[in-house]
Order: structure tokens, then sequence, then C-alpha cells
């Protein structure tokens, strides 16, 4: 085999390096390229912080493999400039607990929670009235029940009748 072969065969071979097919997954998004803002680096993390997994490409240091990129885990260490995050991973048929460090410009606090923390504070503020006035207050969310039943007269209201357009092209 001469070298050119080799060296043609070397060549048409795919990487598959840590970042690779990452073009569009760690750009930084339109207009929103530059320095990092302060706001970042100020936001506190704790441990049993739920936080989503973001890749910044503005800071490659403690970037998190492609993999962990949308992910979200629970915080289990923090350390001046990074935070430790547990997340799940699927391997075959079972979840391996991987525990993965990453700087705080690739983590952010997840909404997964909001809506359900909003709820039990409305729930414990409708559970005090009801105490007040010494009433049974149901608190569970029930599916949409089925309308009321109605009847509808014809008498001021005739019927319709429906017929489809005919098809006619304007070019």
């Amino acid at each position: 085999m001469t070298t050119t072969t080799k060296r043609k065969r070397a060549l048409g071979r795919n990487s598959f390096g840590y970042r690779a097919r990452t073009r569009h997954l760690f750009a930084r998004r339109h207009r929103q390229h530059g320095p990092i803002k302060l706001s970042t680096y100020l936001r506190p993390f704790h441990v049993g912080d739920i936080v989503d997994i973001k890749a910044n490409a503005a800071e490659q240091k403690g970037m998190p493999h492609k993999y962990y990129h949308g992910r979200t885990g629970v915080v289990y260490n923090v350390a001046p400039r990074a935070v430790g995050v547990i997340v799940y991973k699927v391997v075959g048929n079972r979840y391996l607990e991987k525990r993965v460090n990453l700087r705080i410009e690739h983590v952010k606090h997840s909404k997964c929670r909001d809506d359900f923390l909003a709820r039990v504070k409305t729930n414990a503020a409708l559970k005090k009235e009801a105490k007040a006035k010494g009433e049974q207050i149901s608190l569970k969310r029930l599916p949409l029940a089925p309308r009321e039943a109605r009847t509808i007269s014809t008498k001021n209201n005739l019927p319709e009748t429906l017929a489809p357009q005919a098809y006619d092209t304007y070019i």
C-alpha cells in the first residue's frame, strides 16, 4: 500500500472527538456573543438545587460533554467556581448516576418546580381562608368536566345547509 492510499484512507475517516458534531449545539445565540454577563457569576447555588445544564461556548473551561447539554440534574457539591451535578444517564436497560463537575457558566436554575411551588402557595392560602370560614375545601386538580346539557330551539334559529366551495385556481 502506497503512502498516498494511506493518506486518502486516513482523510476519509470520521472524527469522534469530545466536541464532534456540536457546530450548532454549542453556538451562541444571535446577538448573545461576547463576554458573559456578571449576573451569571452572582447566582447562588446550594446543594439540592435543581439545575439545567446548558453549555456556554464563551467559556471552554469546565464545559460539559455534548450528551449532558439540555439535561436536568441536582447539585451535590459547590466549589468556588464550579458545581457538581448528579445526572441520570440511560445505559442499556438501566439508569446510571453520573456525577458531572461543571463551571457555573454552564448551569442555570431550573424552572421545572416553579408551577408546583406556586400551586403550593395558592393551596395554602385557600386552606387558610376555608379554615377561617369553617368550610371543607377540595384542592384536587380535576379534569375538565363535560359541558352541561342543553336544548337548542329551532324556532328563531333556522338550520343552515353547509356545502363545500368549488375549488378554483387563480393563477
